[in-house]
């Protein structure tokens, strides 16, 4: 039985400068039961539509054209009270960015609960009840202590978790999961999709679940729907649009899609309709080539971190024994050598952005030391770091949260270029941000706009500008391609691999896509609740793991390994 019905949909966005079209005449439907996928390059429509069928666009879009039928009920003009009838109790929406949608000032508890009444009517202990229930359905440890901490108590995978479990609160007919995986570890990926699934199959929930991960899309969905530039490429069952893709764009994008078997040197590019040049660059006579010499660090090792321990204050009282402590990083060592790239893996809350932090300066630990080119930083004051600044640099996780809402663009990638004087005039800055831009595939044109105007991608390739923006010689990489589609990722990693060959460029890739960390990284870590378990290199972890726990991790990530790709490259592909 068809429980959502969406037909000739067309969204526009009008301005002064004219309508944009973000959605056009697509058509799809989904019954009970069923998982239908959403998948695209950024900017495809795939959020704006998830938005429009519950009435969220943003000003001043809107629905100029077609329908969305819930269950024979016309949904398309309900506004005020109406919608809020359906919101939550009918449709649960699963937001991309946790940050944006978990309110700083409440508890997790608090936020959970007041859902749970709002939709069900239920009394304050059968709603504690319910949340402790959620976060448990969800994987979050030590559900009873959780339910009393804020959002920023929580790392990036298990803010995610508890925006799903918000959604499930209501018990909806149907789920839309807007990236619902994009922060989280491949083994909570694989039990939140699990539960969607279960939930599908054991309620007759529907979900549309909208992601840039194909490998989530052959391992979750039942059908899926190809779109580009707000057009239906094509729509059918997940195996058949895989295996036998029709359209020469979806032939393109299952190309692009990481392998985890084998490594190849550079990742094939999308190409289609719109012929982007590949970002390769010969950075020897490039502004990003102008590197000064630092000097030879001692035995290669341009990074050291040895025995470093932090933790974090869980319960405040005036008297330490009332305190509460976690553990973030626990005796924590490893090195990285000049010009490799080094790689970081485990779940959420592991303790690998932490550990990213604590190099950058952000956090101090409580114990060990961090060596950078044979100098302890870790002790340093920020005075004393400052000169060190321009050589480390760190592209964070959360491109919504990263950028400067008040900045254009260009201000933003300008910024750390005018604080270390690295241009000798106001037009030489211009050149060189317009010079990034171009580089990491937006275009000059787009340095006048503010962040809030670009998708979750395109503000993630804004970060990697500026984080380059200082010719870095350790660039810390914490899940830049989290909010990016297969094609676009390509294009940054090719652009990071340039720079790595050109220029000797030191990098700690930090990721949870485990065919992406194989195709970057010269070695890899691999973290369980704040410590390590296993270094190797690339090819050793992923053939023979010595750890039971990276064993698991391996055996559980969707990938696409399973599929024929020949013949799926277009002529254009390299």
């Amino acid at each position: 039985m068809t429980l959502l019905c969406v037909e000739n949909l067309r969204i526009e966005f009008p301005s002064r400068h004219g309508i944009a079209v973000s959605v056009n005449d697509v058509s799809f439907e989904l019954a009970r039961g069923e998982i239908l996928g959403l998948v695209g390059e950024s900017g495809a429509g795939k959020s704006t539509i998830g938005n429009a069928i519950i009435n969220l666009l943003s000003a001043p879009g809107r629905i100029a054209g077609g329908s969305v039928v819930l269950d024979g009920e016309p949904i398309q003009t309900l506004q005020g009270e109406a919608m809020r009838q359906i919101r939550g109790r009918r449709i649960g929406f699963i937001f991309q960015d946790p940050m944006t949608s978990l309110n700083p000032l409440l508890t997790i508890g608090t936020q959970l609960m007041e859902t749970v009444v709002a939709t069900r009517g239920a009394s304050k202990e059968e709603a504690e009840a319910r949340a402790l229930e959620l976060l448990e359905a969800v994987g979050i440890p030590e559900p009873k202590l959780r339910l009393n901490q804020y959002p920023h108590q929580f790392s990036g995978g298990m803010r995610q978790r508890v925006v799903i479990a918000i959604a499930l609160a209501g018990d909806p007919e149907l789920i839309i999961a807007d990236e619902p995986t994009t922060a989280l570890d491949v083994s909570i990926q694989n039990q939140v999709l699990e539960l969607i699934r279960k939930l599908c199959k054991e309620r007759d929930v529907g979900c549309i679940l909208i992601t840039h991960d194909m490998g989530v899309i052959a391992n979750t969905t039942d059908r899926v729907a190809v779109l580009y530039q707000g057009e239906l490429m094509e729509c059918g069952p997940t195996m058949d649009v895989l295996e036998r893709p029709q359209h020469d764009y979806t032939r393109s994008l299952i190309s692009a899609v990481p392998r985890s078997d084998v490594k190849v040197h550079r990742f094939p590019q999308v190409e289609y309709i719109e012929k982007a040049e590949e970002l390769r660059i010969d950075v020897k006579n490039h502004w990003l080539g102008q590197k000064e010499s630092f000097g030879e660090v001692d035995h290669g090792k341009l990074l050291e971190v040895k025995d470093v321990d932090l933790r974090f204050v869980t319960k405040r009282a005036f008297r330490e024994r009332d305190r509460r402590y976690v553990q973030a990083i626990d005796n924590v060592s490893f090195h990285v050598k000049e010009g490799e790239t080094f790689g970081l893996v485990g779940e959420s809350g592991s303790g690998k952005s932490t550990t990213a932090r604590v190099i950058a300066g952000l956090y101090r630990p409580d114990g060990g030391q961090v060596y950078f080119a044979g100098k302890e930083i870790s002790g340093m004051s920020a005075r004393e770091r400052r000169p060190l600044n321009r050589q480390i640099q760190m592209i964070f996780q959360n491109p919504y949260s990263s950028l400067n809402a008040r900045m254009t663009v260009a201000n933003i990638i300008a910024e750390p270029i005018r604080f270390h004087q690295l241009a000798s005039s106001e037009a030489e800055v211009r050149q060189i941000v317009n010079d990034l831009l171009d580089h990491v595939g937006l275009g000059k044109a787009m340095g006048v706009r503010y962040p809030h105007e670009f998708s979750g991608g395109q503000r993630q390739r804004i970060s990697i500008a500026r984080a380059l923006a200082t010719r870095p010689r350790f660039l810390i990489c914490d899940e830049p391609t989290s909010a990016l589609d297969v094609s676009v990722q390509a294009q940054i990693l090719n652009l990071l691999k340039d720079l790595q060959e050109e220029l000797g460029l030191t990098m700690l890739f930090i990721s949870h896509d485990l065919p992406v960390i194989r195709q970057m990284c010269d070695r890899i870590a691999v973290m369980k609740q704040g410590a390590i378990v296993e270094i190797n290199d690339s090819a050793s972890l992923f053939t023979n793991p010595e750890n039971e726990y990276t064993r698991n991790l391996i055996e559980v990530m969707p990938h696409l390994d399973h599929l024929s790709r020949e013949g799926l490259e277009l002529e254009s592909v390299a």
